[in-house]
């Protein structure tokens, strides 16, 4: 799954070099923490949000082949 958001933020922002993607787990949830360059952070988000919701959307379908929930945080 790191690999998985690692690619896609990669792809979106103009430094791929500043992309960081940690990942825990806690009991069955597995939640990712993605920090970008600030300049990138709005390409991270994306119109009303829609390109968070649907790495939000990728990331359920990963974790739900495992038997588990995914949370990923955007941070600054």
């Amino acid at each position: 799954m790191q690999e998985l958001i690692t690619f896609i933020a990669g792809s979106l922002v103009d430094s791929p070099d500043d992309v960081r993607v940690t990942v825990t787990e806690e009991d069955d949830t597995i939640i990712v923490d993605l920090a970008v360059a600030k300049d990138d952070l709005g390409k991270v988000i994306g119109k009303q949000g829609r390109t968070a919701r649907a790495m939000r959307s990728l990331l359920a379908a990963a974790a739900g082949k495992e038997n588990k929930k995914s949370r990923l945080n955007i941070l600054e």
